[in-house]
């Protein structure tokens, strides 16, 4: 199975989303968080996270990418978890029974996206809002486009 962690280039994410989600974390594509909310309410911060953001599961934070990685079933499990519980936390769900569809139906949504792709391909998200509701659309660059593939250090011989 593939799934999808945050992950950070460099610091803009801190400064655009609300909450700007910590590198490493369990991803989602995360448009439940703004299912509800109207047009009008999307400016500043809480634009930028809907219309770049991934959600961060522990920080309930915003990634402008993610990378695919591979996940064992247990780590599908305790994400599953994890997710439900903050349904039911952060969001109101009426008990984790009703949280825990729910997350395994995000949880799969996301297992779908990333299966379509070679693990270390970084993910992006677009997400519009019109008359007929959210759009998403998704951007994908291979690991061997991505900075992952750069080699950023130098090994010198110490003369010494």
């Amino acid at each position: 199975m593939k799934l999808a962690r945050t992950i950070r280039f460099d610091p803009s994410d801190l400064n655009v989303f609300p909450v700007a989600a910590e590198e490493g974390e369990w991803a989602l594509v995360g448009t439940f968080c703004f299912a509800d909310m109207p047009p009008e309410a999307l400016t500043g911060k809480v634009k930028q996270a809907f219309s770049n953001g991934f959600l961060g599961v522990e920080s309930f934070g915003f990634s402008t990418l993610v990378s695919v990685v591979s996940a064992k079933e247990e780590d599908a499990d305790a994400l599953c978890e994890a997710v439900a519980r903050s349904f039911v936390d952060r969001l109101g769900a009426p008990g984790m029974n009703v949280a825990r569809a729910a997350a395994r139906e995000e949880i799969g949504f996301m297992a779908e996206l990333c299966a379509q792709h070679k693990t270390g391909t970084l993910l992006a998200i677009h997400r519009e809002i019109g008359d007929g509701g959210i759009t998403e659309r998704f951007r994908s660059m291979a690991k061997a486009d991505s900075c992952a593939e750069q080699k950023i250090w130098t090994i010198v011989e110490d003369d010494a």
